[in-house]
């Protein structure tokens, strides 16, 4: 008895983590408003804005790189576009952030999310072409396969490009609704005599 007792309290202890994070948040702050305060007084003088000091592009870098090991991001080939396109949305408008929002961390995460989804969208809109493409060829039919000597184990297309059924739906649906406007046809001018001009036609010149 005595020993399950002792089982039970080990069982029930709990021990708290203290994750190392990737990034100070408070010294990032102070990097970004040190950065920032440079800038101010570059576009006040007219001169060229610093660059970014290496601290933090290296905090823009570990931070793209965290957020793409998510498992919403983890399964794309293209995770190094995704990370790269991170970065530069980041380099790009880093001037924008304000010393009143003391969480740049939230600020840069959320610019990198948008920045990963946009990568996806485009991404995703080259799979539908590819697929379209090879959908329409002559030799769809003979596609190849995981193994020659099955001929019921066929690798889908969409599963070779990565493509979904919502996907082709989205991007099947926004070519067919993109239908052109007519232009208005211009109304008769009134001169001032009050008289209504009409347009000149080819018959009116002959």
């Amino acid at each position: 008895m005595q020993e399950r007792s002792n089982y039970v309290k080990k069982k029930k202890k709990k021990y708290k983590k203290n994750p190392a994070h990737y990034v100070d948040n408070k010294e990032f702050y102070d990097a970004l408003c040190i950065w920032k305060d440079a800038v101010v007084e570059a576009d006040e003088c007219g001169e060229s804005r610093p660059p970014i000091p290496d601290y933090i592009g290296e905090c823009f870098m570990k931070m793209s790189e965290g957020l793409s090991r998510r498992t919403c991001f983890i399964n794309y080939d293209f995770r190094e576009e995704m990370i790269g396109d991170a970065i530069e949305n980041c380099i790009l408008y880093a001037h924008n952030f304000k010393k009143e929002g003391k969480n740049p961390f939230a600020y840069f995460t959320q610019m990198m999310y948008y920045a990963f989804l946009r990568r996806i969208q485009k991404e995703k809109k080259q799979m539908y072409i590819k697929y379209k493409l090879v959908e329409q060829s002559p030799d769809f039919n003979g596609f190849m396969r995981w193994d020659d000597r099955d001929p019921h184990e066929k690798l889908s297309p969409k599963r070779a490009f990565g493509v979904t059924d919502n996907d082709i739906d989205r991007f099947s649906s926004k070519g067919s609704n993109k239908k052109k406007k007519k232009k208005a046809e211009p109304k008769n001018k009134t001169t001032k005599k009050g008289k209504k001009e009409s347009k000149g036609t080819l018959e009116d010149v002959l």
